[in-house]
């Protein structure tokens, strides 16, 4: 499979610019302070801290749910945070 070609793509075509921008932006200001070699709860908390100065509002560790037999009280595993609208 050949590699899309990903210069006729306007600014316009890329849905949500300014928040992805955003946050992008916060992971790399964390990254940038805290350099490589800590474990990811320590950026984890870093970037959650970043998020909040930076007022984007998230969801840290949401819980997922297995919906497809409609049991929400058990939890199928957590993923490090969410941006919400």
């Amino acid at each position: 499979m050949r590699p899309q070609n990903t210069q006729n793509i306007q600014k316009e075509d890329f849905p949500l610019k300014e928040e992805s921008y955003a946050i992008l932006g916060a992971v790399f200001a964390v990254y940038g302070e805290m350099g490589c070699g800590f474990l990811e709860a320590v950026y984890q908390e870093c970037l959650e801290r970043e998020l909040r100065e930076r007022q984007i509002p998230f969801t840290p560790q949401p819980v997922l749910s297995d919906s497809r037999k409609n049991d929400s009280a058990t939890p199928v595993c957590s993923w490090d945070g969410g941006v919400s609208e």
